[in-house]
């Protein structure tokens, strides 16, 4: 097949040719068909630069076509295979003979005369000749997010004269095949036949400096952090590692000059009439800064804007040009140029927060109450949107049962390094005024309290839910959608509120009343534990399970499906299953037993996948990715996990003949005492199951709702994502969204997104003190102590939650994204467990938590599990490695780890 190379470059004013970028040997240095197979990865991303009004100095880019057109003329692709087939990876000598013999054929070849023509004809309009210029390589695998490629092929610095022009660019792709390329691709497992070279001519910049700026600290990992590497002269002598050059680091939010090196500037690239000399740097320049602040500030404002224009940390070159007339000295004015930008691939993680400083105007805050549902780091649109909606939410409730405004903090959730804190800042006049109306308080908070949930709080959550549903919400600006949205996560938090107030405190006091009373008034040596009375009821965690396990016993009954869906190598993982749920039957599946499948799977998430795994919405719950449901299922039908029914049958029968014995051997006022706390404790237990398992019945919705605004951004060219609107704050949101329904165009917030996600990750790994401020004595956190949190070796103290004691392997998860990490009989390890982790109670031989209590879920589900528990151990998480041995005491509180 024959292509035309004909010469359809576009002179500048031209606009009489059309042209076509696909088999073009030269093009515009702007041109919007620049794409990385046409013009290579350092082309592609110049032509960005361009477009998007980047001072990058202008030029052309000789394309992948020319490459190509001068290996095909001159007969060289059979050789150059030929020399490859001696390379080893392992054998660097081997890549220096391939080159020498591949590179000899470079110089041997010649340009075919329509390919030079289009290239004298592009650098004639450049301007006039003899220009000086820098002719660059740019290869189809360079500049890339996850490989940079950089330095394995070559740059021509002052290069002059059409003819010195033609000869650049051969030794150009003759430097595809030079031996350190050769074995980075070779290292890296890649098809050399699969590369090309384009090449790029650009107008050479007289700088009076130069150097590379990175748009995150490549050092420390830190994301607001720029670092500035600057030298006298040409920009050679820093790239190629020839000279020191002066440090500087700035805060790219400010501009502001954070640390300055300035260093022994010894040697510095120059111009020649025949190309570029290192010459010793002038005695008066060597010591003395080559950017002032202002030009550091105005260099990193270019890289935010470069970075946002990526949306990653990039490694940008840049030059200085002198001022007219030349001859300025340090903090002297010229013009910054951008000669090539490209993502930096080996940035480490930023470090975790050291400091715990209070808010302005806090003295005390607490990872308590609410809180413990806040485990990680707060996404920035939960910490915004959502966090406002607890706060509001909490203060009007709090404002009923103090029968006045104005006792709380103005917010009662704060954030400190990204974690929510319960503020316990009162002043001592709203103490005062808490203490003197204490009476009226709890008559107030305990009046109704079921009611407000049962009758009040969860109907009006629901209603809410179901009017949103039923709405063409679709069809709403962005910005309705983000007001539904808002809504329904202040329904939401309404809701927790009017649990929180009610139904959990109820049954807390009952179960702690009732266990205090029968361990000291009615227990004998013998008799079984209080919670064997409260165990063997319904609750939604436990009806969600039986629901699961019907269906693996409905799905067993039918080969073909059991197969498909069982845990065995052959069958895909569950993550596939879930994407094709909505797909016809799979191979060897009966297209009627799919769909009944199908059919009874999607009514259970329609009943339980609203489940929460964590109060931040910015987590899938299961309705979103239902794998780790279907890794239940499939445990299920391995017939590994345990009949839920036999299983609470059991502890029903269990309950039922310790509540007889118990009833028939007392008498008088022990048997009314018994009978009348008995009998709260069992009505609240799971009354507080369900309540909690639906504190997320909006969020699928509102998950739906916040991703439709984010899928409108993404394609608005805000973010990168959907999902990356959780990173975004509510500010932030609200003005894309507005800005989107007026048709206006959108800021790039997508370096922002990765900067606080790094933030976030970091933030992550570290174990937030429970209580602030940290007041330390002997390098001991009294916080940690006084909540009888502690450690002793290798033994980790907590709460003893569910009796018992196992040694078992022990699994760190973080959240549903790590479930599938989960063997039968390994210890559950997490920072605390809420309804929509109890599928991996099936599979835990033990449950160990940094948050939670004797009353919290993880310890009324592990005993009915039978398995034992440790909660509240405050470090678990960081402290335990996956893969480890411990043994879990649930009777004692203890987690030792064996080594």
């Amino acid at each position: 097949m024959s292509v035309e190379y004909t010469l359809p470059f576009i002179m500048k004013g031209s606009v009489a040719t059309p042209f076509i970028m696909k088999g073009s040997v030269a093009a515009p240095l702007s041109h919007p068909q620049a794409e990385l197979a046409v013009v290579g990865g350092k082309g592609a991303s110049l032509a960005r630069l361009v477009a998007a009004g980047l001072p990058v100095p202008d030029g052309f880019h000789v394309t992948t076509a020319a490459y190509r057109r001068f290996v095909d003329q001159n007969a060289l692709q059979p050789r150059i295979l030929e020399a490859l087939r001696s390379v080893d990876p392992d054998q660097p000598a081997t890549f220096e003979a391939a080159s020498t013999s591949i590179r000899a054929l470079f110089a041997a070849g010649r340009i075919p005369a329509d390919v030079a023509a289009a290239i004298e004809a592009a650098y004639a309009d450049l301007g006039h000749s003899p220009l000086p210029v820098a002719v660059r390589s740019s290869a189809t695998a360079e500049d890339l997010p996850d490989a940079s490629f950089a330095g394995q092929q070559e740059t021509f610095l002052n290069v002059r004269g059409a003819a010195q022009v033609l000869e650049a660019v051969k030794r150009c792709w003759a430097s595809l095949w030079t031996a350190r390329a050769i074995g980075y691709r070779a290292r890296r497992g890649m098809d050399h036949s699969a590369v090309d070279l384009a090449v790029l001519v650009q107008e050479l910049v007289p700088a009076d400096a130069a150097g590379i700026l990175f748009t995150a600290n490549p050092l420390s990992g830190r994301r607001e952090e720029a670092v500035i590497n600057a030298a006298w002269g040409l920009g050679q002598a820093v790239v190629g590692g020839s000279v020191t050059p002066d440090t500087i680091t700035v805060d790219k939010t400010t501009g502001r000059v954070l640390e300055r090196e300035t260093a022994d500037k010894q040697v510095m690239t120059v111009r020649l009439d025949g190309g570029t000399e290192e010459r010793p740097v002038p005695d008066h320049l060597r010591h003395i800064p080559v950017l002032g602040d202002e030009q550091a500030a105005e260099l990193t404002r270019l890289g935010v804007q470069i970075e946002t224009l990526y949306g990653l940390p990039m490694d940008i070159e840049w030059a200085l040009t002198p001022p007219s007339p030349p001859g300025r000295g340090a903090g002297g004015e010229g013009a910054f140029a951008i000669l090539q930008a490209r993502p930096i691939t080996a940035l480490p993680e930023p470090p975790p927060p050291t400091e715990w400083e209070l808010p302005p105007g806090v003295y005390l805050a607490m990872r308590n109450n609410i809180v413990e549902l806040m485990a990680e780091p707060l996404t920035p649109l939960f910490a915004t949107l959502g966090r406002a909606a607890i706060n509001a939410s909490m203060g009007r409730l709090l404002s009923d049962f103090f029968g006045r405004p104005g006792l709380m903090p103005e917010e009662i959730i704060i954030t400190v390094n990204q974690y929510a804190y319960y503020n316990g800042s009162f002043s001592l006049g709203q103490i005062g005024r808490v203490l003197l109306g204490s009476v009226g308080i709890a008559q107030r908070m305990f009046t109704g309290a079921v009611e407000r949930w049962t009758d009040v709080g969860r109907p009006r959550y629901v209603a809410t839910v179901e009017r949103w549903r039923a709405r063409r919400w679709r069809d709403l600006s962005t910005a309705e959608i983000l007001s539904a949205g808002r809504e329904l996560s202040q329904a939401a938090i309404d809701a927790y509120g009017a649990l929180v107030s009610g139904v959990i405190p109820a049954a807390w006091i009952s179960e702690g009343l009732f266990t205090l009373v029968y361990n000291t008034l009615i227990k004998r040596r013998g008799d079984p534990p209080a919670p064997t009375y409260l165990l063997g009821f319904d609750s939604a965690p436990i009806l969600a399970e039986k629901s699961l396990y019907d269906l693996a016993r409905w799905a067993r009954a039918r080969d073909g499906l059991a197969a498909y869906l069982s845990p065995e190598r052959s069958a895909p993982p569950a993550a596939r299953i879930a994407a094709q749920l909505d797909g016809p039957a799979p191979p060897g599946v009966d297209a009627d037993d799919w769909r009944g499948w199908r059919s009874r799977f999607q009514a259970h998430l329609r009943r339980y996948g609203h489940a929460i795994y964590n109060l931040d919405f910015a987590n899938p719950v299961p309705a979103d990715d239902p794998t780790p449901l279907l890794e239940t299922c499939a445990l299920f039908l391995s017939g590994q996990g345990t009949d839920p029914h036999a299983r609470q049958r059991a502890a029903a029968e269990r309950r039922e003949r310790a509540t007889q014995t118990t009833l028939d051997r007392l008498k008088g006022l022990r048997r009314r005492l018994f009978s009348e706390l008995l009998a709260p404790a069992q009505k609240y237990a799971p009354l507080r199951e369900d309540g909690l398992a639906d504190v997320g019945l909006g969020y699928p919705l509102l998950r739906r709702m916040l991703r439709e605004v984010g899928r409108r951004l993404a394609e608005g060219g805000a973010i990168e994502g959907t999902d990356d609107v959780f990173w975004l704050t509510q500010d932030q949101v609200e003005r894309a969204a507005s800005r989107l329904d007026r048709g206006a165009a959108l800021a790039r917030l997508a370096a922002a997104v990765l900067r606080r996600k790094a933030a976030w990750r970091a933030a992550r790994r570290v174990t937030p003190p429970l209580v602030l401020p940290q007041i330390k004595f002997l390098g001991l956190d009294l916080g940690e102590l006084k909540r009888g949190r502690g450690r002793q070796g290798d033994t980790l103290k907590g709460v003893a939650a569910s009796p018992g004691a196992v040694t078992a392997t022990a699994r760190v998860l973080r959240g549903p994204q790590d479930f599938d990490r989960m063997e039968p009989g390994d210890v559950l390890v997490a920072a605390i467990t809420t309804p929509a982790w109890t599928p991996l109670f099936v599979m835990a031989a033990a449950v160990v938590t940094d948050v939670g209590g004797p009353l919290s879920h993880g310890s009324i589900v592990a005993r009915e599990y039978g398995i034992p528990a440790v909660l509240g151990t405050g470090d678990a998480t960081r402290r335990i490695r996956s893969g480890q041995m411990v043994t879990v005491d649930g009777g004692r509180g203890t987690v030792e780890i064996v080594r």
